[in-house]
């Protein structure tokens, strides 16, 4: 029997989830591995979004809604925009999504066609550029070449030497946490619509900043696709909801694709997240043990020499450069697995041409795991 291949199917391994498999595996096999690879909260979700997902299983049936998702849900995103950023979102232009993930297909359908470029910051996250390649969407790489985040400039640059339909970019970002400052955000936006480029704010790791207050790119213009999730800060990844803001002409189309694609988020994950929102107390205190991780490993990776390569301004990430240790970050992160017991991202999944020389470090996980993960790094490296 013929058995058919497409080429969708040769991008490249998300490496994360591959290093992830194999801290898995030891860990099935008796192994105290640390994972420092995923970007997972250790935490569970709040404990009033538990409780509002236990009551609605005992109420009775969980199905399909709405594509764009319950209008309960929507109307709370929303409200959140009002709340946070002092920006007022009609419920109508939100699109809940099953994670962000959903939400970055979605948006690629339904703003490009195949052989369209669209730019994307290298170092990124590589689901960006696997999902356009796979979809035939032509990704425009920008090298930022020591700069912590995308400006104004690069974008322009890039457009010049190849016509650009649209533009990704996280603020903060992943891998590095860096977050673009608000001045150079409205740049790159305001140069983004003047050259008639298309964008997309990833923004899943807002709330997640630790030295200035957040910023959405809809402050600059009702035209961007904003996407987020609930993974992040709020302790949600297997929940496996996110959202959307569309501009008013995109909200149609991104919901007859969802219909056919989706059908619907979850439904129990939509109830449950109406409540996340009434859980900052809860969340602060997670936010608030990233940051005292975050203040460990700043000092203790460049002491042994992992160089930090952006400012950890926000997410809960360490991008370092470990030239001075290997030059194939692959073969490093393979063999810290497996001796140290240490689980860290190598950077070729954030960067095909440079990534040798970076890797990844989560600090989502305990403080106790941060302390010991570095104390095993430094007895393996001696």
């Amino acid at each position: 029997m013929v058995v058919s291949l497409s080429r969708r199917g040769d991008v490249e391994p998300f490496h994360a989830m591959d290093v992830l498999a194999g801290a898995n595996k030891l860990k099935a096999e008796g192994v105290p591995v640390i994972s420092m690879a995923v970007g997972q909260p250790s935490d569970p979700a709040p404990a009033v979004v538990r409780e509002a997902a236990a009551a609605a299983l005992k109420s009775g049936r969980i199905g399909y809604t709405d594509a764009l998702g319950l209008a309960g849900l929507r109307r709370a995103i929303a409200g959140h925009y009002r709340e946070h950023y002092q920006i007022d979102v009609a419920p109508e232009r939100v699109a809940v999504t099953t994670g962000s993930s959903a939400a970055f297909n979605l948006a690629f359908l339904a703003m490009f066609d195949g052989g369209d470029r669209v730019a994307i910051a290298a170092p990124g996250y590589p689901a960006y550029r696997n999902i356009m390649a796979a979809l035939g969407i032509e990704v425009v790489e920008i090298e930022l070449e020591g700069a912590a985040y995308l400006h104004a400039e690069h974008l322009a640059s890039a457009h010049a030497k190849k016509t650009l339909k649209g533009v990704l970019f996280a603020s903060p970002a992943n891998p590095t946490g860096a977050v673009i400052p608000v001045e150079a955000l409205k740049a790159l936006v305001e140069t983004a619509d003047q050259l008639g480029i298309a964008v997309i704010s990833d923004e899943i790791y807002h709330r997640l900043a630790y030295a200035a207050p957040d910023t959405t790119a809809l402050a600059f213009g009702p035209d961007v696709a904003v996407i987020n999730s609930f993974s992040k800060y709020y302790c949600m990844t297997g929940w496996r909801i996110g959202w959307m803001v569309l501009p008013e002409k995109l909200v149609r189309p991104v919901e007859r694709i969802a219909q056919s694609l989706y059908i619907s988020a979850p439904e129990l994950s939509q109830v449950a997240a109406m409540e996340a929102f009434k859980a900052t107390e809860e969340l602060e205190a997670v936010k608030a043990r990233y940051a005292w991780n975050r203040e460990l490993l700043m000092k203790r990776l460049p002491e042994l020499g992992f160089a930090l390569a952006a400012p950890m301004d926000g997410a809960f990430y360490a991008f370092c450069d470990v030239s001075r240790l290997t030059n194939d970050s692959m073969a490093f992160a393979g063999k810290m697995l497996v001796e140290a017991h240490v689980a860290a991202t190598p950077g070729r999944d954030f960067d095909p041409l440079q990534g040798h020389r970076y890797m990844r470090f989560s600090y989502a996980g305990s403080h106790d795991e941060m302390v010991e993960a570095v104390a095993r790094i430094e007895r393996w490296l001696k």
